[in-house]
């Protein structure tokens, strides 16, 4: 057995006024120790990977791999913030953590890459050689926000999910949604239901359940619009950053799109911090801000400035990317030069920055700071 360093860790974070005690928290916290029992165990009787391989083509049989949790329930309860501490304190060498949009561009890029290189002719199917590679170097796989928004994902990560299953990866996931109704509604859902099926079948299901929704009232306490610039807007992003991470400093990150990488300044717990400039001063344009609004649940924007009509193209970037968190409910934190209704005073191009002012303020508000982040998985038009 494992020590208590996940149920301690939490249970610390309680005495010093980090979290909150919450009955539905100490629940799935439970769950993930005893999980972690589990792979210590495995790992300890089968070796590792290899013996895996050796009971799947008929070597010794080995002890069978634990299940994975799908942990799901309403934004803001704090699914994240328990992947973290059981990421932070498995003991399990081999593992990665990883957002369910970054990993179908990995997934789909190689897959390219293989075609290309073998012509389509490979004797071996793709997405089992890809399951054992990632056997290889991540036996504990988690993913934090999982969804699906498009059938042909659907079909990719069914498959490869079940190779993977059957080269012993455990896989973690959190959730806003139920596994049964993941990708509710959309278009040839038949197709999508076995892969339901097996997600409940290698996965135990648990509902995190809990009143208080902590992301919003966290955003509602520091604010999200914080006008003039100054030393006071500036310390207010910094202490967002810092409520919203958990005290995490967080370091350098970056978002690949299409092969090119995008450096994010300051990155730690599903929140992203760019200084204006880097996001809209730069040639960057929808499909970037999609991969960003799909990868963070909030994006710490700083010191936007006033627009004049000689700053159209900065202006035009702005207003994509506002339209982009939008869609993707992306939750925004920034300082501006004034009020969303005054950035874009006069001069060609005001007219149009109506809209983003709109935006602007519904996004201040509880609708949608209560809003579940939606990255969507299908690529970027």
């Amino acid at each position: 057995m494992i020590s208590d360093d996940l149920l301690d860790t939490y249970h610390q974070r309680i005495e010093k006024g980090e979290i909150r005690s919450d009955s539905g928290q100490q629940a799935v916290a439970e769950v993930l120790h005893s999980l972690n029992d589990e792979l210590v165990q495995v790992a300890g009787e089968t070796g590792g990977f290899s013996s895996v391989l050796k009971s799947l083509f008929g070597g010794a049989q080995s002890k069978p791999k634990p299940r994975g949790i799908y942990i799901y329930g309403p934004p803001g309860r704090g699914k994240s913030m328990l992947m973290d501490l059981f990421y932070e304190t498995t003991p399990v060498a081999k593992r990665r953590r990883v957002h369910v949009h970054p990993f179908m561009q990995e997934v789909q890029q190689k897959l390219h890459k293989w075609r290309q290189e073998g012509g389509g002719k490979q004797s071996e199917e793709p997405l089992p050689r890809l399951a054992r590679e990632i056997a290889e170097t991540s036996s504990l796989l988690c993913f934090d926000e999982f969804q699906v928004e498009a059938v042909v994902d659907a079909m990719i990560l069914r498959r490869l999910f079940e190779a993977m299953f059957e080269c012993g990866v455990t896989v973690v996931a959190t959730s806003n949604t139920a596994p049964d109704d993941l990708y509710a509604g959309g278009l040839q859902r038949e197709r999508f239901i076995p892969f339901i099926e097996l997600l409940k079948e290698e996965m135990q299901v648990v509902e995190l359940a809990s009143e208080t929704d902590y992301r919003r009232d966290r955003l509602k306490s520091v604010g999200v619009y914080h006008s003039p610039l100054g030393a006071e807007a500036q310390a207010a992003l910094e202490e967002a950053f810092e409520r919203l991470t958990d005290g995490d400093d967080g370091e350098a990150d970056s978002v690949v799109v299409h092969g090119r990488t995008i450096i994010v300044p300051q990155a730690a717990r599903g929140v992203a911090y760019f200084p204006f400039t880097e996001l809209c001063e730069k040639p960057l344009g929808p499909a970037d801000y999609w991969s960003i609004a799909c990868q963070y649940q909030t994006v710490i924007v700083s010191d936007i400035p006033f627009f004049q009509p000689s700053d159209r193209n900065i202006a035009k970037r702005f207003a994509t990317l506002i339209e982009t968190l939008y869609e993707q409910k992306t939750k925004l934190v920034c300082s501006a030069a004034a009020l969303p209704d005054h950035l874009y005073p006069d001069g060609d191009g005001s007219a149009i920055f109506t809209r983003v002012a709109s935006r602007l303020e519904e996004m201040q508000s509880e609708e949608y700071l209560s809003a579940p982040h939606s990255p969507a998985t299908a690529k970027a038009a």
